[in-house]
């Protein structure tokens, strides 16, 4: 039983990266789907697909390396709020990653949304992970 599927999500693309794998699969949900495309917009994998089967559905994500030095796009995945901890905040209060290299992803009232589309709408919300 997975307490955290968000966790779960993050560390199975986090274990792909460190043994150097080209697909990753992840059981779906439309949270998880929707932190993908996310990904996908902003150019931290290749490509994804969704797959639907009788069950949950999975998730097929191609992850992006450089094509010369082999570097992963992703550097660091971490999880910010937690089942137990949340983490919310307000358009005014949202965090910078990296020195605004990175994204922070949000689930706010509009959506899924990254920390620099909820400044521009101006809308606070819970925190979901970090991604650089």
């Amino acid at each position: 039983m997975i307490n955290d599927p968000i966790a779960d999500f993050l560390t199975r693309i986090r274990n792909a990266i460190k043994n150097n794998q080209r697909v990753v699969e992840i059981p779906a949900s439309n949270l998880k789907k929707g932190i993908t495309k996310i990904l996908f917009e902003k150019g931290y994998i290749l490509n994804y697909k969704f797959i639907e089967d009788n069950k949950q559905g999975i998730i097929k994500i191609a992850l992006k390396y450089h094509p010369v030095t082999k570097l992963p796009a992703i550097n660091q995945l971490e999880r910010a709020s937690r089942p137990s901890i949340r983490r919310y905040c307000g358009h005014d209060e949202l965090p910078r990653v990296l020195n605004g290299l990175g994204i922070a992803v949000l689930s706010t009232s509009k959506g899924l949304m990254t920390d620099k589309e909820a400044k521009k709408l101006k809308v606070g919300g819970e925190i979901i992970c970090y991604i650089s």
